[in-house]
Parts: C-alpha cells; structure tokens; sequence
C-alpha cells in the first residue's frame, strides 16, 4: 500500500491507496509545535481502527507547504514505517509540464493539477478551497500555466469577527435566501454567497484568458459547502490531492 500524505496550512489530510484505490482516508489539524510521535501513533492508530496494518504500507508521499512540518513528518515516516517518502516539487515526472516561475506551485497545487489534468484532460481548472482559495489552470496541450491566490474563507471570517465588536460567529452553511433577515443570516449570506460570486468571476475571467471553458474541478474542505452556489463548478472531488500524489508516485516508478 501507499501512504499519501497532504500537509496544508490547517490540516493534515492522508490517504492509503491499494494500487489506485483509496481504502483509507483522514485528516489530522496541522500543528507545528506537535511531535513526530503524536502524529506516527494519530496514524497508525487510524490504520488499526479501519483494520490496516501499517506493515502493508509500502511507500510513501508527501506534499507540503508548511516547512516547519516537514521534517517532523519525514521523521515519522521513517521512525514508525521505515519508509523514506518521495517529496512532490517540479523536479519530478509530473505528467504536466510547469510553466511557472521559480521555484514554482505549492505541492499541493501541483498534485490537485496532475490528477484533475489525468482524470479530464485539458484545458482543466481547478479551484481548491482550503486555507487560501487557489485558481490553477491547466491547458489542453498539459501545460499548467498558472492560476491565483485569495484569503480563504476562514481567513475572511476571522478578519472580520477581528475587526468587529457585535458580529457573532457563525456556522458556515449556505442559507436559503441572499436577503438574511437577520444577524446570523445575513453573515452567511455575506460569506458563503460572496465567496460563490468569486469563485465564478475568477473562473470566466481565467476561461477567458485561455480562450476556452473545459472542465473546472473544486477541492478542499469548504468546496461542498460552496459548491451549490456556484455556477462555474462542475464537479467537487475533495480527495483530489491525495489522488495526485498517488498518481505521482506511478509515475516515478515507485508503485
């Protein structure tokens, strides 16, 4: 089996892929100031609770845009599993050729492009929705030619509440109406409307860059919940990135 491993902003997500299916799945909260330990036994204790044992784990890859993670995680890896991971940067077979300025796309951007270019072909967008709200556009020829960054929806919130005496926290569900008719409401409406209205914007101004539409893919962990209100979304596959890792490692001859 194969471990991969997704180290965001917020959260650890991981995936055990059995040639190319995904068996097991987590998501662990990203915390610089925690041990190798705690995160080699949060995983193998997730492995037994879903009746894996870490044994059958053959290899391992990591995508990280938290450097401070990554050592701690490397070191896991070695400590519990035996295993050296493979590192996603642009000097791999990636199945798409960067197109981008040094040193390039955060790992994570670059996994999510490789699986949606493989799962759609081109031209493909792909608007992840974790910490930062990112736009990757790849084209029909495999060229990722870039994208945009935005604050994250989580961000926006916070900043807000911040700034604010009398605003109340939320929960971020989508409401039934943009009018809110109250406090509470009228933020969700606020949130997850507004956040909708830029996910499309950004994509026809991206398609129309590149001249064409294609297929536009969203991923991350507040995808679901804003996907009904966009209009520009055609799927939401939120196990994208850990697809891409596994794809990867194929192609880099491990697996």
């Amino acid at each position: 089996m194969l471990l991969a491993i997704d180290i965001g902003n917020s959260t650890l997500k991981f995936g055990l892929f059995k040639a190319e299916a995904l068996v097991c799945y987590g998501r662990l909260t990203t915390d610089v100031c925690q041990t190798s330990d705690l995160y080699g036994s949060l995983l193998r204790r997730t492995m037994v609770r879903n009746k894996l044992s870490p044994s059958l784990i053959k290899g391992a890859i990591v995508a990280s845009v938290v450097p401070q993670m990554t050592r701690p995680i490397r070191k896991m890896l070695k400590e519990y599993f035996g295993l050296t991971p493979i590192m996603v940067s642009t000097r791999l077979s990636l199945g798409i050729r960067i197109r981008y300025d040094a040193p390039g796309p955060g790992a994570d951007r670059i996994a999510g492009a490789v699986a949606a270019y493989q799962k759609f072909g081109g031209p493909v967008i792909i608007v992840g929705m974790g910490t930062a709200t990112t736009f990757c556009a790849v084209s029909k020829a495999g060229d990722y030619l870039g994208g945009a960054i935005s604050p994250g929806m989580h961000i926006c919130v916070e900043a807000l509440l911040a700034k604010t005496r009398k605003l109340p926290r939320v929960n971020l569900s989508l409401p039934k109406k943009v009018i809110g008719h109250n406090t509470k409401s009228g933020l969700q409406s606020g949130i997850l409307y507004g956040y909708a209205g830029l996910v499309d914007t950004m994509v026809s101004r991206i398609q129309k860059e590149m001249g064409s539409v294609g297929t536009v893919v969203a991923t991350g962990g507040m995808a679901p919940v804003v996907a009904p209100a966009c209009k520009s979304l055609d799927c939401v596959l939120p196990t994208l990135t850990l697809e891409g890792l596994m794809l990867i490692y194929r192609m880099n001859g491990r697996l």
